[in-house]
């Protein structure tokens, strides 16, 4: 492994939005630099140099090929689609390549083939990266438990039209937390769409909103709805550079351990 002063990380998807924001960041940094970066074998940039598009060279060519893309890394970041990640996991576990997942969209299959890598590889995984959003779930646990009766809670959110799952993940986690602080499963109490004549609001369901356009990059409220009053928590993201820096901050955490599954409260300390 790398000494603390020199994380060396990889980063997937490395010719996407967030593929250039986090080399972005990494070449911003003073304690992380760019030693990998990978893309499909179908892009144009394979072959180009990963700092391109900064007006850098970098040394650092964008490959299809796994291994030769995590040869000199401590750490991979990936921010690709789920089928992705799997592969990216596997070449990872094989190669002793730590791994931060900010990719959404996981089957429970998927997350328990997550979770059995973390037997050989250290992987913090979270659906948001944002430090601004970690601290927001930490909230809406407190909010949920001095709000568990009385309040209907609804999570909106709102996300670009190129994103393909909805609810977002960090919906889905917003969710999970509140379920888990009320004593509740959220695949037991989840409403994702509502239409038609739907009766009266179960008041021990948890509602989702999903609203897709432009280019927002993220918006999340969580609304609890009471008699007389209503408490809205909000977070809105105008730049993915918040998610590119709690990344970096989660390859400051692996830094150092071999294996296990952490999340970005485990990096926050907000456990």
């Amino acid at each position: 492994m790398a000494t603390p002063s020199t994380h060396r990380v990889a980063v997937a998807g490395a010719t996407g939005r967030m593929g250039h924001m986090l080399i972005e960041a990494l070449r911003a940094s003073d304690d992380c630099r760019l030693t990998g970066a990978l893309d499909l074998a179908s892009s144009p940039a394979i072959g180009n140099d990963a700092c391109a598009f900064l007006g850098h060279a970098s040394g650092v060519p964008v490959t299809a090929d796994l291994r030769e893309g995590l040869s000199q890394a401590d750490a991979l970041i990936d921010f690709t689609r789920p089928e992705g990640t799997l592969a990216h996991l596997r070449a990872c576990r094989e190669q002793g390549v730590n791994l931060v997942i900010g990719t959404t969209g996981f089957s429970e299959g998927q997350k328990a083939e997550i979770a059995d890598a973390a037997r050989d590889i250290a992987i913090v995984m979270a659906p948001n990266m944002s430090v601004g959003v970690n601290v927001t779930l930490k909230l809406l646990e407190m909010a949920a438990q001095a709000l568990s009766t009385g309040y209907d809670i609804e999570v909106i959110e709102a996300h670009h039209r190129h994103k393909v799952d909805a609810p977002s993940g960090t919906a889905l986690k917003m969710g999970e937390v509140i379920a888990q602080a009320l004593g509740r499963d959220l695949k037991d109490c989840a409403v994702y769409a509502r239409e038609g004549v739907t009766g009266e609001r179960d008041p021990s369901t948890i509602g989702f909103a999903t609203i897709r356009g432009g280019d927002i990059v993220g918006d999340h409220t969580v609304l609890f709805a009471g008699t007389g009053e209503r408490i809205e928590i909000t977070h809105k993201s105008a730049s993915r550079a918040t998610y590119a820096q709690g990344s970096l901050r989660a390859v400051r955490f692996l830094a150092g351990r071999k294996r296990g599954l952490f999340d970005m409260f485990d990096v926050l300390g907000l456990r």
